[in-house]
């Protein structure tokens, strides 16, 4: 079609990111702002906090013809394992309404043995949703979670405006749990079922591999507004045996306090480990292994150094400080990952790589958070 309205795609369109940089193909949205990035020269973190989980363009549009251009960049490995395909998922009126994928963009293979990388340069692609109500509606385009997404052009048949946003912000931090490995599409992640459920716009700080308490997410943490705040502590690191117990204690009242800077009343729940059975008892740092084709992880540190970090150990320290300092600051709240994800369940959903929830179990954890974080009187619920 000649006749659709381009739109240019800007911060008044782009919810769930903290920065837009503009590119020679149109803005990429990023999870950090540039100031963080420069405190980092880690290229797995430099892909992961652009990787946009939570990031949807939104607009209201009487539009019955919307396409979205994108560029992707995805990562595929020589020994033949890739993840599918991103998912662009259209959501009209609070309702799941279509989803599509773009199959050309930039392509880095990893060599599985060396890990050096070649790249395959393509073009941007498009999706394109018709069909759609001739009626004014809220329109949400949610980006592929697990591929990086340049946006290059918003087309309509109609003109667009943006949409109200939520009342409330909801910032959450964790790793590749919380970023939503395994999940099959972007509405699917655990926390934006959470988020959807309980009408808050979700700011998506799940940065997998790289949940580490570092300060430049503490302080982008601290620079946005937010009506409430998560962060799921734990199992970074362990699994890459980042920190000791004495270490681990300060880094986590050193990254309240820097919240608590700009964040000073701002109601903050802490989320320890889910179950990893890996984990429970044996310290990091993990390793993957090929079985059958499947990557799977084990623990590889000594459970009997008392020092190292064990999720059942980080479990029992997040609990006691949460609780001490809650005695001054009573809006810090503190919830056992195991209500998400425990032993039960395990038994009917067990972690297929040892270490990541599946699809169905993202499903399980955002009905529960929202349940136990955001129904009325718990930690993040409304005021």
């Amino acid at each position: 079609m000649t006749d659709l309205i381009t739109t240019p795609i800007d911060e008044k369109l782009v919810r769930g990111a903290i920065e837009l940089e503009r590119t020679g193909h149109g803005v990429l949205p990023h999870r950090l702002p540039a100031r963080a990035r420069r405190q980092f020269a880690d290229g797995f973190l430099t892909m992961v906090e652009a990787q946009p989980t939570g990031v949807r363009i939104a607009f209201r549009t009487r539009a019955t013809v919307i396409e979205l251009e994108a560029l992707p960049t995805r990562i595929a490995y020589s020994n033949g394992l890739s993840l599918p395909l991103g998912v662009y998922e259209l959501v009209v009126d609070g309702e799941l309404s279509g989803a599509a994928s773009i199959s050309t963009g930039i392509l880095h293979t990893i060599d599985a043995a060396t890990g050096a990388m070649s790249t395959d340069a393509g073009p941007s692609g498009a999706v394109r949703f018709t069909g759609l109500p001739d009626t004014m509606k809220d329109v949400e385009i949610w980006l592929p979670h697990t591929e990086t997404t340049e946006l290059v052009a918003l087309r309509t048949d109609a003109p667009v405006e943006p949409a109200p946003a939520p009342e409330r912000t909801w910032v959450h931090y964790g790793s590749s749990i919380s970023h939503g490995s395994n999940a099959e599409r972007p509405t699917a992640t655990w926390a934006a079922i959470a988020a959807r459920r309980a009408g808050v716009n979700l700011i998506n700080l799940g940065l997998r591999g790289n949940a580490l308490l570092d300060q430049f997410v503490a302080r982008t943490i601290r620079d946005t507004p937010a009506e409430a705040i998560s962060l799921a502590i734990g199992i970074n690191l362990v699994n890459a045996d980042a920190l000791r117990m004495r270490t681990f204690t300060s880094a986590v009242h050193g990254f309240l306090d820097t919240i608590r800077d700009g964040h000073p009343t701002t109601p903050i729940l802490i989320v320890s480990p889910i179950l990893c059975p890996i984990h429970e008892d044996t310290p990091g740092p993990i390793a993957p292994e090929i079985v059958d084709g499947t990557i799977l992880f084990r623990a590889t540190g000594d459970p009997a150094d008392p020092t190292r970090l064990t999720l059942t150990r980080i479990r029992a320290e997040l609990s006691r400080i949460i609780t001490e300092r809650a005695q001054e600051d009573p809006n810090l709240h503190y919830l056992n990952g195991l209500d998400l994800y425990g032993e039960p369940d395990a038994a009917d959903l067990p972690l297929p790589d040892r270490l990541h929830p599946d699809a169905a179990t993202h499903l399980l954890m955002g009905d529960r958070f929202a349940t136990l974080a955001f129904a009325p009187g718990t930690a993040l619920a409304t005021r």
